[in-house]
């Protein structure tokens, strides 16, 4: 995937904001399990949470469904919490060498605190400075569910994009029956041919492709850090302000 300039990730996120009102996103993250056919002498090492074996996709993708960054190969019984941590796009973020742009205000709210730009996850991942995950599940308040369901709807591009993968090439419809070098190289093939097919002759996916829950996934314990709780509080503050509410979120929590 081509390295992102600042202008790119402005792109991104400015589309992020027209189609899911999320502010500051320049991704969706999120792993897929590709089944494969279990390796000779591999153990459990491919053996996921599913009860399949299989390797991680581990995609950021943008608001029009194409992969902006990927990592494929581990095994299916590492989180993405922890895939994400040993990849090379996780160096990056950490190192501040994705050339994400600098914080800036809200839209509607020029007087506010500039956040930083952030790509959407789900409760796998930890929050930080530049990822943001819903809050866990119990005991939310009508501000916490407001952000769980902005914050998912964001988040949906990630899914349906894998979901257009699989019904693309229907050959992720059955588990790879090659060794794992082929079907690393299969993965990565067809996320560049995704994201060629998305920009030659794309169509729009219509919001319903992906139905949101309030929560995504079963809380995991992964520890956030302070920067980044706090910009959650600070958009959750946001998303039931005049500035930033929507009329009908209401109705959906």
């Amino acid at each position: 995937m081509p390295t992102k300039s600042e202008e790119d990730w402005k792109e991104i996120a400015k589309q992020f904001y027209l189609r899911t009102n999320f502010p500051n996103c320049i991704g969706a993250i999120d792993g897929k399990h590709i089944r494969i056919q279990k390796p000779n002498h591999s153990g459990s090492l491919f053996y996921n949470y599913k009860n399949y074996f299989s390797i991680v996709l581990l995609a950021v993708v943008d608001a029009d469904y194409c992969f902006t960054a990927i990592d494929v190969g581990s095994y299916g019984s590492n989180s993405d919490s922890n895939i994400l941590k040993n990849s090379a796009l996780g160096a990056k973020l950490i190192d501040g060498k994705l050339n994400i742009p600098q914080a800036q205000t809200l839209p509607n709210d020029e007087n506010g605190k500039p956040m930083p730009f952030v790509i959407v996850g789900d409760e796998a991942f930890a929050t930080s400075r530049n990822i943001v995950r819903p809050y866990p599940r119990k005991n939310l308040s009508m501000k916490q569910r407001v952000y769980n369901y902005r914050m998912c709807r964001a988040r949906r591009m990630v899914e349906c994009t894998f979901g257009i993968l699989a019904n693309k090439w229907r050959i992720f419809h059955r588990p790879l029956n090659v060794q794992t070098n082929l079907a690393d190289d299969i993965i990565k093939s067809s996320c560049v041919l995704n994201n060629f097919v998305r920009r030659k002759d794309g169509i729009r996916v219509e919001d319903e492709c992906y139905e949101c829950p309030l929560v995504c996934i079963q809380q995991v314990g992964v520890r956030g850090t302070s920067s980044g709780i706090e910009a959650r509080d600070y958009l959750a503050d946001y998303f039931i302000s005049p500035q930033g509410s929507l009329p009908w979120q209401y109705d959906h929590v």
